[in-house]
């Protein structure tokens, strides 16, 4: 795929972020320069900036002598990140009670009742959709733009992970239960009541995935 003349290196790494979430790049791959170069039609200087970007991002790491090599996320990581997400993302429901109208709760009403029917269908991958929406609802509703900043760093670690914490046997149905002590909270504007029911949903989210990989550890980078 040619890039445009005037592309910068954000495109390029636009393009290899990509590509390592839809597992095209897996987890320890080299990433040889010549031939991605070739592949992009581009020099190495754009190239290079990019791979800078991803390796801040924690998607590379850069071996010396050796070259750039995509991430690989280890138990260890995921114990250390989802703590600190659930206290962040904890915190932006935490404002978002305190800034959430009745139309927002329309809203939120609407993508739980989307959520709810995803559940009860076992339709995995539309409930991971309007999941993710309801995140970023909430994270919108907070308007701190510090916290949505190192919530997306951190979920773009975890995506690399390629997570799929709703495989947990009973998963999607305590999911939805949390979803809906989230909203039970903000409806009643109870910001601790939704600081501690959306750090409980992520904390879970964690113990489902360590349960599911003592069941079917191929499975959890899967």
């Amino acid at each position: 795929m040619r890039l445009k003349p005037n592309s910068l290196h954000s495109e390029v790494a636009n393009q290899l972020r990509e590509r390592i979430f839809n597992g095209e790049l897996a987890p320890g791959m080299f990433l040889d320069e010549v031939a991605l170069c070739e592949r992009l039609s581009i020099s190495r200087t754009p190239l290079r900036e990019a791979l800078k970007v991803l390796s801040a991002e924690g998607l590379l790491r850069h071996e010396p002598r050796r070259g750039c090599f995509v991430n690989e996320v280890t138990e260890r990581d995921l114990d250390e990140i989802f703590p600190l997400i659930a206290l962040l993302e904890g915190r932006c429901a935490y404002e978002a009670a305190r800034h959430v109208n009745d139309a927002d709760l329309a809203t939120l009403a609407v993508l739980h009742d989307q959520l709810q029917a995803c559940a009860q269908a076992q339709q995995l991958t539309e409930y991971y959709q309007v999941n993710y929406q309801i995140h970023e609802a909430i994270i919108r509703l907070a308007d701190n733009r510090w916290l949505a900043q190192t919530i997306a760093d951190l979920r773009k670690i975890l995506r690399l992970a390629r997570l799929q914490s709703l495989q947990a046997p009973g998963r999607i149905g305590q999911s939805l239960s949390e979803h809906l002590a989230v909203l039970a909270a903000l409806k009643a504007r109870d910001a601790e009541g939704a600081e501690a029911a959306m750090r409980t949903h992520l904390l879970r989210q964690r113990e489902a995935l360590r349960d599911l990989a003592r069941q079917q550890p191929s499975r959890l980078l899967a």
